[in-house]
């Protein structure tokens, strides 16, 4: 392993327990939005800042939302719960990959 793939890795690893660290403590989408905040400009506005974080937690608060209407009855997960999980997976890792193009959401 090379050491750009070590740092990476190092990386995940922290990302992953910071992840399950803001889980426990119930933050998972405000841990979210500051690693966001951070990406954003320095002279954003706080006008910005405060609807960015508004828009960011009605994106979240949507998503979960219609997770939780979509799951079919009962206690284990489904085909079909398995497969719309999975195109909300693809339809985000669309996204993550067209933001690493640069292109315009």
């Amino acid at each position: 392993m090379n050491e750009e793939e070590v740092k990476r890795k190092v990386a995940m690893e922290l990302a992953d327990a910071l992840t399950r660290e803001c889980v426990d403590r119930g933050q998972i989408i405000e841990g979210g939005w500051k690693a966001l905040e951070l990406l954003m400009p320095k002279d954003a506005s706080d006008i910005q800042r405060s609807e960015m974080r508004k828009a960011y937690f009605f994106g979240a608060q949507h998503l979960f939302a219609s997770i939780m209407n979509i799951l079919e009855p009962g206690t284990e997960p489904t085909d079909l719960d398995m497969e719309r999980m999975t195109k909300i997976h693809e339809e985000l890792e669309k996204f993550v990959e067209e933001m690493k193009k640069g292109a315009k959401p």
